[in-house]
């Protein structure tokens, strides 16, 4: 073989490895544009990350962890009992406006509330002698709070009566929760539910799901 055609043949070989090369690297951008499409999907239609901010659902979440909630579920079915979800909490005051706050005029901002659904659309909720009481009978499967005793029933001190959209939720940690049991918070109604927490992913060492 004489060398011209040595040189034509490395050429040509050189040229294959790097359309090969080339090939292995878009394979590789459009499989990280998938995956980035996916997380993006599900995040925007389906989950969405939030953090957890204050004590009132200690010790089944704490301050400062991060969650997924799912958003798409509640389409489907209605909440139910003892489902910790994620809602628009009473308008506050905005301390230090951002950039956006001040172009868009805003002075007030919702934060989500993150509780656990205790009541049901149509029941009558209250709380007497610290125990939670569903259509006048205790409800003995609520172990979720971090005490047996509610020291402050708030309006649920008489019987609240649920419409057919409306949900009755409490803090696990009762004693420091804001919550339905306050007349500013109120039941919530299935409208303003955005969403189910669904899986806790920080920290990691209690990565998984949420009950």
């Amino acid at each position: 073989m004489s060398e011209s055609s040595v040189r034509k043949k490395q050429a040509e070989e050189a040229a294959e490895k790097k359309k090969i090369m080339m090939k292995e690297i878009i394979g590789d951008i459009i499989y990280v544009a998938v995956i980035c499409l996916i997380v993006f999907l599900i995040l925007h239609f389906i989950g969405q990350r939030t953090r957890v901010n204050g004590d009132s659902m200690d010790t089944t979440l704490a301050d400062g962890q991060s969650l997924i909630m799912d958003k798409i579920s509640y389409r489907f079915h209605d909440p139910e009992r003892f489902d910790i979800i994620i809602f628009p909490g009473p308008a506050e005051e905005i301390v230090n406006p951002g950039p956006l706050d001040r172009m868009m005029g805003r002075t007030t901002r919702s934060p989500y509330f993150i509780k656990r659904v205790i009541g049901l659309p149509g029941e009558t909720v209250q709380i007497r002698d610290g125990k939670v009481y569903i259509n006048d009978e205790e409800l003995k499967d609520d172990v979720y709070g971090i005490t047996d005793y509610i020291d402050e029933p708030g309006i649920a001190g008489e019987p609240v009566r649920l419409d057919e959209d409306e949900y009755f939720c409490l803090g696990d940690n009762r004693p420091v929760s804001y919550d339905s049991r306050y007349e500013d918070v109120g039941p919530v109604d299935k409208d303003e539910i955005i969403g189910k927490v669904w899986i806790r992913i920080w920290p990691l060492s209690l990565f998984g799901k949420v009950d």
